[in-house]
């Protein structure tokens, strides 16, 4: 089976990196080119700055950027017709709505968290919710990352909570901050708080609060590659699918 050639937006970022790295070294993806504010001579294959440069043949983009950059990226995706795999967080209302309109004409893939056992938290939260909210128990999302990270709440843990939200008849507000209010907490809302330091990559623990008892889920990720693994299934997934809207639920299907 041929490779599927990736061009790679956001190549020299942490996990643009991360991802050339891991490329590299597989049988079932290639990196054939890639799009950043500069060519910083990082790679072999050819770094282009100007999207409209880039004639370069591919079977899908992964992009891990940055939000003010997405718009470029969909217009570049749409012009060409190719696949998209769109790993940013931290997009606008604007944002989200032309992606929903791009997914119309091109296959989008678009997930907040790449990492199979997250999204398999997506699943496990949901089903505690269903129990555990309507028994009255107060649910807090505690996420913790890295000193760079521009975006907070992070994309991952606002997934989380739309992932319980869901299944709770969308009945629940999301609390980012308390320290602006002097008031009890809301029975129905989800506490959702976020600590920057160091280098942690990702941590998410999601905390149901009972009376005389705490269910907690988290999940830790201790290197960035569970994230480029998951990013290269998804392009290997996504080059051959009809316009629409997938996220990585359809990829662990």
């Amino acid at each position: 089976m041929s490779k599927t050639k990736i061009i790679m937006h956001g190549c020299n970022g942490a996990m643009g990196q991360v991802i050339s790295r891991l490329a590299a070294q597989s049988d079932s993806v290639e990196i054939v080119a890639g799009l950043d504010i500069a060519d910083k001579g990082l790679y072999e294959y050819p770094v282009f700055v100007n999207p409209v440069d880039c004639q370069v043949e591919a079977d899908v983009i992964v992009d891990f950027s940055v939000a003010k950059a997405v718009d470029g990226l969909l217009t570049f995706a749409l012009e060409r017709k190719l696949p998209l795999v769109l790993c940013t967080t931290g997009l606008s209302e604007a944002q989200l709505k032309r992606v929903g309109e791009v997914s119309e004409t091109i296959p989008v893939l678009k997930s907040a968290n790449m990492s199979l056992g997250v999204n398999t938290v997506f699943k496990l939260v949901a089903a505690a919710a269903k129990i555990l909210a309507h028994s009255g128990y107060d649910i807090e999302i505690v996420e913790k990352h890295h000193n760079q990270k521009l975006d907070a709440p992070s994309g991952t843990a606002l997934a989380i909570a739309d992932a319980m939200n869901e299944v709770l008849n969308h009945e629940y507000t999301y609390k980012l901050d308390r320290s602006s209010t002097r008031e009890k907490r809301d029975p129905k809302e989800i506490g959702i708080q976020s600590v920057r330091g160091g280098n942690i990559v990702g941590e998410h623990e999601v905390l149901f609060c009972g009376t005389d008892e705490v269910v907690e889920i988290r999940h830790t990720a201790y290197s960035k590659a569970i994230f480029a693994k998951g990013a290269m299934e998804a392009a290997v997934f996504l080059k051959d699918k009809k316009p629409g809207l997938y996220t990585m639920a359809d990829v662990i299907g």
